[in-house]
């Protein structure tokens, strides 16, 4: 299990903006370095904002555009920033309401028809009874609006309180005693994220955590001599997992949610690597009889292990 949260805690800043335009504008302090945080955040937004992600431009990771985040670790792309994105989008969106059926009461009014009905948002305006306010005209009336009733709305994340996601991971091996080699035949594992938002892309950080971890587990090695020096000086002489070394992983997801984060969402991030390397030392164990206690477990260690 991994906290979902840095222990110190974590802060993240997002604003969501109505353009002139009728398309929308999200800042998010957190930096996308490939886990798939941006897509995220723009789902959020789309969801609470009723429209499709392509009507949302986002910017992230750019303090002249949004104010302090803590940084792009710890598992809280999702959960705290995504939080604050969908405080931002919430907020937003009862402004955008508020204001449509407020347009579209002024003109009943002057028809002398009575009140509009309540608005129901969608992706190019909103719907009060009989009388459609497109979302330019929406962000017009905003546009005039003061700062804090305005078409930009700031929220944040403090990171608190923090949730646990879980991962679980079941290796069947067979081990060629006499040259001590690994072979993996079947590689599982079950992650505790929640409500997953987008299960592609998590289901690739799953894969890719696993395959991080055997390489831990048996390949990559820095050998350090007895005087401290690096004697791997090159990639040549550190085995990184190729495609041909990382079995096929089948990923299962645990039907869960959580309060804490966005939809339901945990974290996930490191969490996949965390039980691959323990679990690998098991089937091994359940295979030559002898627990492996160091990493990286390669051929020539466990033929010493499996010697009588």
């Amino acid at each position: 299990m991994i906290a979902t949260i840095p222990p110190r805690g974590h802060h993240a800043e997002a604003s969501a903006t109505l353009r002139p335009d009728g398309t929308y504008e999200l800042r998010v302090g957190t930096a996308e370095f490939g886990n798939g945080t941006t897509t995220v955040h723009t789902q959020i937004a789309a969801a609470v904002l009723a429209t499709e992600p392509g009507r949302i431009e986002i910017r992230q990771s750019d303090t002249d555009a949004v104010g302090h985040d803590t940084g792009a670790f710890g598992s809280a792309g999702s959960v705290v920033a995504g939080r604050a994105v969908h405080a931002a989008a919430t907020e937003l969106r009862g402004r955008i309401l508020a204001t449509a059926v407020g347009l579209a009461a002024e003109e009943f009014d002057r028809a002398g028809a009575g009140s509009s009905a309540d608005g129901r948002l969608g992706p190019e305006g909103v719907q009060c009874g009989d009388r459609f306010v497109g979302l330019p005209e929406v962000a017009a009336a905003l546009g005039d609006a003061p700062e804090l009733e305005g078409r930009v709305v700031h929220a944040r994340h403090d990171g608190s309180p923090r949730s646990m996601a879980f991962n679980v991971h079941g290796f069947r091996v067979a081990v060629h005693v006499p040259t001590g080699e690994v072979r993996i035949l079947r590689s599982v594992q079950a992650a505790d994220a929640g409500v997953v938002l987008n299960p592609e892309q998590c289901r690739g950080q799953v894969e890719g955590g696993v395959a991080q971890a055997l390489g831990t587990a048996l390949y990559e090695h820095l050998i350090v001599d007895d005087a401290g020096t690096v004697t791997t000086p090159v990639l040549r002489q550190y085995h990184v997992p190729q495609m041909a070394d990382v079995p096929r992983t089948e990923v299962l997801f645990a039907s869960t949610a959580d309060d804490l984060g966005p939809y339901g969402a945990k974290s996930m991030s490191e969490a996949p690597y965390n039980p691959v390397a323990p679990a690998l030392a098991n089937a091994i164990r359940d295979a030559i009889g002898v627990r492996p206690h160091e990493l990286p477990m390669t051929r020539d260690r466990l033929w010493r292990l499996a010697r009588p």
